[in-house]
């Protein structure tokens, strides 16, 4: 029986088990979000719900620890035993886990990849070395369109996310359930707000900050906008462009449907200029500019104003700072072709067919039962952690064993920590199901015959862009810096690469 899935902001319907169709894209129509409370696993094919084999299938598993920098081997050994005893009679299935600090993870999970050592394996787009279109290119991770339908990983997680996280229409990743839009919203000290009375319901762009940042200044305030060292035209002008190599020098234009060269653009030189009157006016700090800004300067009271990566609960963002903070959006969210691969697992391509179906049955089970999901992320009850009566997760301070859920697996089934909200399920399932598809959600810019190109534009951008975007220069020199720019660019091969770009995008557009 062919599954048929929805893939298209235009409801685009192929099977998944025809893989000569090369198309991708993101529908007007995305599936419902499972329920946090729904754990019994949806009807499977055959293949899916046939009694295991006497002999356990092995799978090596490599995830990154990024809340211990040095995971405790002999706690990992625990949870991994605990593992294997309960979904030992479930699966047929035994793991063999490798808890990475994250500083090492890459380098050694990139080892483990060309040695044949991994199987199942934690990756994202922004990771280095393992990032998920380098190990496309490299015929590094599994093909599993064909296997995907036969599993209830298939089913645990809404439809949509198969269709954007697609390469070609093929899928090579199992995106971990969580926020899978972007959007950005702008930050403000609430103390500051409320002292002066800022109507934060007034601020619909950048421009609209002004008064804000002249009191920020009156503040005495080091940072009255604080851009945290990032060039921020990219994601302030997400409206406007979908920019899918994730640089701010090339996108598609959504309005014209076609690639184009942004640094001539109009929004590239309001933006620019208007970072540099703001330098002029000592709203932004030279330390932004020469990216010597620490990352906890965002938890000090040096600043003001800063921005906010949109989420499901941006309530968070008061407990992270440590300090009260309000939101204004300014920005749309968007459903674009990396937003749902920002935390997914592969599978090895040097993987056997039984190790790729092994590791499907596992992330089916880590995706539909609470207690394998809260033991894979939180570690063993009474040293990890502690469950409250209602059934609220706190973390012990051990050090021992910590993960998060954004990397561990989905949000509609692991337990809720102490402190988040009650309908954190349904704050997700709005926020996901409440955002837009980008008219270029799925196409992916193979970037292989100009890659020399592409780096050397990189380069370029980190001269002349960065700079540009955090207000290295005066209104009065913009014009002459952009086109220092555009020439640097050029000489770099950028018409080459843009030319690329257009070509893929163009073709890609016949099948979407």
């Amino acid at each position: 029986m062919l599954r048929i899935k929805k893939w298209g902001k235009k409801v685009l319907a192929l099977s998944l088990v025809v893989a000569v169709f090369a198309t991708t894209g993101c529908g007007t129509k995305k599936e419902e979000t499972p329920s946090a409370t729904d754990t019994t696993p949806a009807a499977t094919s055959a293949a899916a719900t046939a009694a295991p084999s006497a002999e356990k299938v092995k799978i090596t598993v490599y995830r990154p620890s990024f809340n211990i920098a040095a995971p405790d081997a002999a706690e990992v050994q625990k949870v991994q035993d605990a593992i294997n005893a309960y979904i030992g009679d479930k699966i047929n299935v035994e793991i063999e886990i490798h808890d990475i600090g994250s500083g090492e993870y890459t380098d050694k999970c990139n080892l483990a990849l060309a040695g044949g050592e991994v199987n199942l394996f934690f990756t994202a787009n922004w990771m280095q070395t393992i990032k998920t279109d380098d190990v496309v290119k490299q015929n590094a991770v599994y093909d599993l369109t064909d296997l995907l339908p036969q599993y209830d990983i298939y089913t645990a997680i809404p439809d949509w996310v198969w269709g954007a996280s697609s390469f070609d229409g093929k899928n090579y990743f199992i995106p971990c359930y969580k926020e899978s839009a972007e959007g950005y919203n702008i930050m403000f000290r609430k103390d500051l707000a409320d002292k002066y009375g800022w109507d934060l319901t007034t601020v619909k762009s950048l421009k609209d900050l002004e008064p804000m940042l002249a009191d920020c200044k009156t503040e005495g305030l080091k940072y009255p906008y604080l851009s945290q060292k990032t060039a921020m035209f990219y994601r302030y002008y997400l409206d406007k462009y979908d920019f899918f190599s994730g640089d701010s020098f090339i996108a598609v234009d959504k309005d014209a449907d076609a690639v184009v060269d942004t640094v001539t653009s109009a929004e590239y030189k309001e933006f620019t200029s208007l970072m540099g009157d703001w330098a002029v006016k000592g709203y932004l700090s030279e330390d932004d500019l020469t990216k010597t800004t620490t990352d906890t300067t965002i938890q000090t009271a040096d600043w003001g104003i800063s921005w906010w990566t949109d989420v499901p609960n941006n309530g968070e963002a008061s407990s992270r700072y440590s300090r009260d903070v309000e939101m204004a959006k300014v920005t749309k969210n968007w459903i674009q072709s990396n937003t749902t691969l920002g935390s997914c697992y592969g599978i090895s391509a040097t993987s056997t067919e039984e190790q790729a179906i092994a590791s499907l049955k596992f992330l089916s089970l880590l995706y539909t039962d609470t207690s394998l999901s809260d033991l894979y992320t939180f570690g063993i009850e009474g040293t990890d952690y502690t469950k409250a009566a209602d059934g609220t997760v706190t973390k012990s301070d051990a050090g021992l064993y910590n993960h998060s859920a954004w990397e561990s697996t989905t949000v509609t089934i692991l337990s809720l920590e102490t402190g988040e909200p009650a309908d954190k399920v349904a704050l997700y399932s709005a926020f996901n199901d409440g955002a837009e598809s980008s008219i270029a959600a799925g196409f992916r810019f193979d970037k292989s015959s100009v890659d020399a190109e592409y780096a050397a534009c990189v380069q370029v951008f980190n001269e002349f862009g960065y700079t540009l975007e955090n207000g290295g220069f005066a209104p009065a020199d913009i014009d002459g810096a952009i086109a220092d720019y555009q020439k640097a660019l050029d000489d770099a091969g950028y018409q080459k690469v843009l030319t690329a770009a257009q070509t893929q995008y163009d073709a890609w557009k016949q099948v979407r």
